[in-house]
């Protein structure tokens, strides 16, 4: 029978707690790197519009919108990822090593999403083409005219964003993959335990004559009627004389005959005889 209550309960390690925090982190990261996109995207596309306006290019429109749904549409996967990433941490608090082996696999993506994306925006996102033939914009002037319609703090705020995100989310994934991690994820196997002599079953008193089973009537050292501390049975009268019992409450009996059938002891010869009768 294997006893759950000896079983000692799992005590979460502290790197899997800070594993967690650095996960939420990021989230938070990506939060903020969302509403800054929110609040940059249409005057980018604005720009855009007016940088290829008047060129060789199919349209300017189409251009435009497809930065603009390229950005935002990539912020909003890279939140949904994150927001995974939130679950996941709650699960690996929980001890779940499924939760852990998705958490590495989404962090992997992640990791390399957000790489790429800090690497081009520490680079410049329209600088890397450098000149181009014909009528169509460089990137240089593109960059050029996107830092003059956005404030002056977005790219720097985008860069420390990132970097934060991605230290956050490698310092997780590593944390997750220590020794002590291993064996907090490591599912325990249930071994079987023989009963100890002595002991009882749950839900049964412990007595003398069988361990872990109830003691029956009639077997030693259960308690019959009389003995002091358990009561009497209906119809058999308690012994007088036991502890933590009163004394008969009538008039004590003598163990001998009663008066009317005690023999006399009075000597023959002074018994009274008969009356004789009257002569007169």
């Amino acid at each position: 029978m294997v006893d759950s209550q000896s079983t000692p309960a799992r005590q979460r390690p502290s790197i899997v707690t800070i594993s967690s925090y650095l996960l939420f982190l990021f989230l938070a990261c990506q939060v903020i790197s969302l509403i800054l996109t929110l609040s940059t995207i249409g005057k980018t596309r604005d720009v855009l519009r007016d940088a290829y306006e008047g060129s060789s290019a199919e349209g300017a429109d189409q251009v435009a919108d497809f930065f603009f749904a390229f950005g935002l549409g990539s912020s909003i996967l890279l939140l949904l990822l994150a927001v995974a990433l939130g679950v996941l941490a709650l699960l690996n608090n929980q001890g779940r090593n499924g939760a852990r082996i998705t958490t590495w696999i989404i962090g992997g993506i992640m990791v390399c999403c957000v790489g790429g994306t800090l690497l081009s925006g520490a680079a410049g996102s329209f600088t890397t083409g450098g000149d181009t033939g014909g009528d169509m914009p460089s990137g240089e002037e593109i960059q050029r005219r996107l830092d003059e319609a956005l404030p002056s703090w977005i790219t720097p705020v985008s860069l420390l964003l990132g970097v934060v995100s991605l230290i956050a989310l490698l310092a997780a994934l590593i944390l997750l993959a220590l020794p002590k991690a291993n064996e907090f994820f490591r599912k325990p196997t249930a071994g079987w335990e023989p009963p100890t002599p002595g002991a009882s079953y749950p839900g049964y008193p412990q007595t003398t004559a069988q361990p872990g089973y109830p003691q029956t009537p009639g077997q030693p050292g259960y308690p019959s009627s009389g003995e002091p501390g358990y009561p009497s049975t209906p119809g058999q009268a308690s012994g007088s004389g036991q502890p933590g019992y009163p004394p008969p409450s009538g008039p004590p009996s003598s163990s001998g005959p009663s008066g009317a059938d005690r023999p006399d002891d009075t000597p023959p010869s002074d018994r009274p005889g008969p009356t004789p009768p009257s002569t007169s």
